[in-house]
């Protein structure tokens, strides 16, 4: 059965935050990050999305056509968590970034919270450039 666009898996980087590690899809050209998560009916208990936006940037992220609750860690260029957003599915409320940042991580909602993640921690592995 041929898979579906919204299904189509983007290339995934092994991320880790403190001790657990992430099955990160990378988002790094405008297309894949204008796609995200839409239409996506699961994610694995350690998978995520994360979005490279390639230079320090405003961002804010919305939940159009995204079916699962999703949170949204942002993080700036040295890898240091800003904020992390809890997102609705469907909705196009904007969560934003409390500064510029370089990378945008989505979750599960509540992974972040469930392994004590906050803001101030740091996530490796990510293609910094």
């Amino acid at each position: 059965m041929p898979v579906a666009h919204a299904e189509r898996k983007l290339p995934v980087k092994q991320l880790s935050a403190g001790i657990y590690v992430i099955q990160a899809e990378v988002a790094a050209s405008d297309a894949d990050r204008e796609q995200g998560l839409m239409l996506r009916t699961k994610m694995g208990i350690n998978e995520g999305m994360v979005f490279d936006f390639g230079a320090p940037a405003g961002v804010c992220m919305w939940m159009k056509n995204t079916l699962i609750p999703l949170s949204v860690a942002f993080i700036d260029g040295e890898g240091k968590i800003v904020n992390i957003e809890d997102m609705q599915p469907e909705t196009t409320d904007s969560h934003c970034a409390k500064k510029t940042v370089r990378y945008a991580l989505e979750m599960n909602q509540g992974w972040f919270k469930q392994k004590n993640i906050k803001p101030g921690s740091k996530i490796e592995g990510l293609p910094l450039r």
